[in-house]
């Protein structure tokens, strides 16, 4: 048995590095690889960008038959297609993008059984057409890899009922080994899969969800489009992807940045099928660098070069929240997670409670969300911890600031807040405890919005004495003040109320000693103070760009260039060529030889041979 386990890792291993270019596998892949070898249904969790596709693919070329691979999306299966047709592997799709011409030619060799990996939506696996194709290919079916399976959960965040009609399949090609694919899943979500799907005993593997080239931050929400603008100013050059709650939301912020200067593009259901397949195959490409969607955008987006993803609103669950984010770095170079809060995004979520199969589910994921954003302790720590995994720091590999911008700040020293908490605290009271923390801070601030002036919140005493704090800082009062116990909050709609602390802190003018951070000049207790300003340093660029000499910058540039009119000329995404770390390992080792390029990360003996020579006269 073990003289077979070696055999079967070194088969394993050689077409990793003569296929796929890769020296090593990472994490669990070798052990899913050999529990998928084995004919043992497995079940696989993996974060956005850990290698998934790896799992079945390097199977599938050992295997003797067939792998079809159950995909939701075209764009993703035309992108897998490309990627492994470069890699010398011969893969089809089976979906209505397909002129009748292709999509005969793909069925034929099919059926001869010249291709290794077919994929098909959960739709078209459902025809009687596609049924018969699989029944009338000449070689077996080997695997049945169900892509996104966490969309066969109505407690997954994209359920889709198509997926619950892949366990016909399976009886229909019992000896096929099942392998199950998500990024994300709890425990409620992992055994829908086992059981919708007719997975037999499977073997289970959770990859730790920490991806740790993300780095994690949350702003309150004020002056929204001013603070997309800024943050993109910050990330030049940079492609990214921003999620608003709705259509309107989409088309508004487009417009506002396309006037700025942007490159960009809308992403909505409200736009034609074509101009949605337009924009995304833009985005793809490199031809414009940013695209403004709402969640109908994303699932599946192979794109690894994705080096932001902002939250224009708060997403409903975690889960969706880290689905979203996972489509930035998937290389594995540096990137930012975005999410702009308001408490007012959950009452626009609320509002189609009503219309969900279960208000209840819905209101717990949403409120997990909102303590994720809330939260003043480590947000990688909050968010690993809901999927129940403890975050341990390796200082070796992660520095502090390259966690979330709860960690980059440091430990903040408590200091004396007593007026502001004062301000705050008689403030809740004043409102008779009915509001939530961001109707007390515009009472604070004096805002003129239309609802406080109707409930006359501007004749009471509080209304508008808090304006020597920016709404940032009245936030970060507000949530130290909830942390230490001076303020609770309750109800569905987390209103705030005053603990017993807090009226005796109150009552006996109690000093209060706070850990914030102050960044304006006049401190409302009187005393003047330097601006204070956020120790860490935004993800700009990755580690290579900002260390990279002149002449290493312009290689770099060059092969970058190479790559995009090699893209274009193949009709396909410039990451189909090869990715960003390809590039940056070829201005590392400058291979001077073919051997050398082998070394290269993701330059397999296929791809080698088609592209080599190029790249060796290039540098």
């Amino acid at each position: 048995m073990s003289e077979k386990l070696d055999e079967m890792t070194q088969k394993c291993t050689k077409i990793l590095k003569d296929v796929f270019g890769y020296d090593s596998f990472r994490g669990n892949q070798l052990q899913i690889i050999q529990s998928v070898l084995s004919k043992k249904d497995t079940l696989v969790i993996m974060p956005t960008g850990g290698g998934k596709s790896l799992c079945y693919q390097i199977p599938a070329l050992l295997f003797s038959g067939i792998t079809v691979v159950v995909s939701p999306l075209i764009s993703l299966m035309q992108d897998q297609v490309s990627s492994l047709n470069e890699n010398g592997i011969n893969a089809v799709f089976l979906n209505s993008s397909l002129d009748k011409d292709d999509y005969i030619e793909s069925v034929k060799q099919l059926k001869r059984g010249d291709v290794k990996i077919v994929y098909v939506s959960p739709e078209g696996l459902m025809t009687e057409r596609m049924q018969n194709i699989l029944h009338e290919c000449e070689s077996s079916i080997s695997c049945i890899t169900v892509d996104e399976a966490h969309c066969v959960s109505d407690w997954g965040h994209d359920f889709r009922p198509d997926y619950l009609n892949i366990i016909s399949i399976r009886r229909q090609f019992p000896g096929a080994v099942c392998l199950a694919l998500t990024a994300t899943a709890t425990e409620q979500v992992r055994q829908d899969i086992i059981l919708n799907l007719g997975m037999k005993n499977p073997a289970i593997f959770i990859s730790s969800f920490n991806r740790s080239n993300i780095f994690l931050e949350v702003r309150p929400k004020k002056d929204s489009v001013n603070q997309v603008k800024q943050f993109l100013y910050e990330h030049k050059d940079e492609s990214g992807i921003i999620y608003c709650f709705s259509r309107k939301q989409v088309d508004e912020l487009t417009l506002s940045l396309e006037k700025a200067g942007y490159s960009v593009v809308p992403y909505h259901a409200g736009l034609t099928d074509s101009v949605r397949s337009h924009n995304q195959d833009l985005f793809i490409k490199d031809k414009v660098r940013i695209v403004v969607a709402t969640v109908a955008f994303g699932m599946g987006i192979n794109k690894p070069n994705v080096r932001f993803v902002i939250h224009y609103d708060l997403p409903k669950s975690i889960e969706e929240y880290y689905q979203e984010i996972g489509r930035a770095g998937r290389d594995g170079l540096d990137s930012t997670a975005l999410l702009l809060y308001s408490g007012a995004d959950a009452h626009k979520i609320r509002f189609f409670f009503e219309e969900a199969a279960n208000p209840e589910k819905s209101e717990f994921l949403l409120k997990n969300m909102m303590f994720y954003a809330t939260t003043r302790k480590c947000r990688r720590q909050q968010l690993l911890s809901y999927f129940g995994e403890t975050y341990i720091p390796d200082s070796k590999k992660i520095a502090p600031e390259a966690c979330c911008d709860i960690c980059a700040l440091g430990p903040i020293a408590d200091s004396d807040t007593t007026i502001p908490s004062q301000m705050f605290l008689s403030c809740i009271l004043r409102l008779r405890e009915r509001f939530g923390i961001t109707y007390v801070i515009d009472v604070l601030m004096g805002s003129k919005q239309e609802r406080i002036i109707t409930n006359r919140h501007n004749e009471i005493s509080t209304w508008g004495i808090g304006k020597g704090l920016s709404k940032q800082e009245w936030f970060e009062v507000g949530l130290a003040l909830i942390d230490k116990g001076y303020v609770c909050k309750t109800g569905d709609y987390n209103i705030l109320q005053v603990t017993p602390r807090g009226r005796v802190a109150l009552s006996k003018r109690e000093t209060i000693l706070l850990p914030v951070l102050i960044h304006q000049k006049k401190v409302l207790n009187g005393a003047e103070t330097k601006s204070v300003k956020p120790s860490f340093v935004l993800h700009k660029k990755g580690e290579f760009l900002r260390n990279c000499s002149a002449e290493d910058l312009e290689l770099y540039n060059k092969i970058k260039d190479w790559r995009k009119n090699k893209a274009e000329e193949q009709n396909v995404p410039p990451y189909v060529i090869f990715g960003d770390k390809t590039i940056e390992d070829l201005v590392q080792k400058k291979p001077r030889t073919e051997t050398e390029l082998l070394t290269v990360f993701g330059i397999g003996t296929a791809k080698a041979e088609k592209i080599g020579s190029a790249l060796l006269r290039l540098i």
